[in-house]
């Protein structure tokens, strides 16, 4: 992986990670993910529309065809991400779900996208991951399942984590087979995902409408500061989807763990500072060995 696909993805991790914290403060459910998604559009519409004036008359129906598909897996994604959130800790959900996705991403372009992996980027995969595992506690997690209370917390955040990595890694292929075989435009593609994604939200948000207002008054901050960083995120990963291997860049972005590690106390605790600093070396030793393989 070039320097530059590497600059490209750390900054996405950084970014990344931050939403993450704010969507975990929001606490809300399918009337954020509304006001979220509305928001995106509108922020981004006049990019999407100078864009798409030109492209979007010559595409056929596998153009159209991705963005409904990453469209339907990035509305399951959110949703399972937030009632991870909303079950379980961000300590044990985001970790599980970042671990799993590249995983999973990583073996999709294997063997469904005709990349190719050395033992390098391979040890390095594996760093990252082990990585992940130490920033987020080590076996300190699984200690909480002593008490009951806390084993459903760390059960439900494995499943909800699980769950959310299988859909990391279900837009990633979509979203990677549209930048590298389908050609398609990263900022062009984001928006009219969100556009799509706009109406599949409606049944679940306004079948209560007074509720949808009463939430969109208390989180639209929040969805407004996401609106701005979660795209910005993606954008830079799928610009580095266009001059780097997917199997490459799709681990590589869980540096994001890094820098939640690196926020504070408040997302991984700081007694596990040794943890910590030994999942940092991990996981920089394996985005080196991925840039390497």
């Amino acid at each position: 992986m070039s320097l530059v696909a590497l600059g490209l993805v750390v900054a996405a991790a950084l970014l990344h990670a931050l939403w993450n914290v704010v969507a975990k403060k929001a606490g809300g459910d399918a009337r954020f993910s509304l006001l979220l998604t509305g928001f995106q559009v509108l922020l981004w519409s006049p990019f999407g529309l100078w864009l798409g004036w030109d492209a979007v008359p010559r595409w056929g129906w596998a153009e159209w065809a991705a963005i409904v598909a990453s469209a339907l897996a990035n509305l399951v994604y959110f949703h399972t991400l937030l009632r991870g959130y909303a079950a379980s800790d961000l300590t044990v959900v985001y970790p599980v779900a970042r671990g799993t996705g590249p995983l999973l991403a990583s073996l999709g372009a294997l063997l469904l996208l005709d990349e190719s992996m050395g033992w390098f980027g391979g040890v390095g995969l594996l760093l990252v991951i082990v990585g992940i595992f130490l920033v987020a506690g080590g076996t300190a997690v699984w200690a909480k399942a002593h008490d009951a209370t806390q084993r459903r917390r760390v059960v439900a955040g494995v499943g909800w984590g699980a769950a959310t990595g299988l859909c990391i890694a279900a837009y990633t292929l979509i979203d990677g087979y549209a930048m590298k075989v389908l050609a398609m435009q990263p900022v062009l593609f984001i928006f009219l995902c969100n556009v799509v994604r706009l109406p599949m939200h409606m049944p679940a948000a306004l079948h209560d409408v007074p509720a949808f207002m009463a939430a969109a008054r208390a989180q639209w901050k929040h969805a407004l500061l996401i609106a701005l960083m979660a795209p910005a995120a993606y954008l830079l990963v799928l610009y580095a989807l266009k001059i780097a291997p997917l199997s490459h860049v799709a681990p590589a972005r869980e540096m994001s763990m890094l820098f939640a590690a690196l926020l504070g106390g408040k997302l991984l605790g700081e007694s596990d500072r040794g943890l910590r600093i030994a999942g940092a070396v991990c996981i920089g030793l394996g985005v080196a060995g991925l840039a390497l393989g």
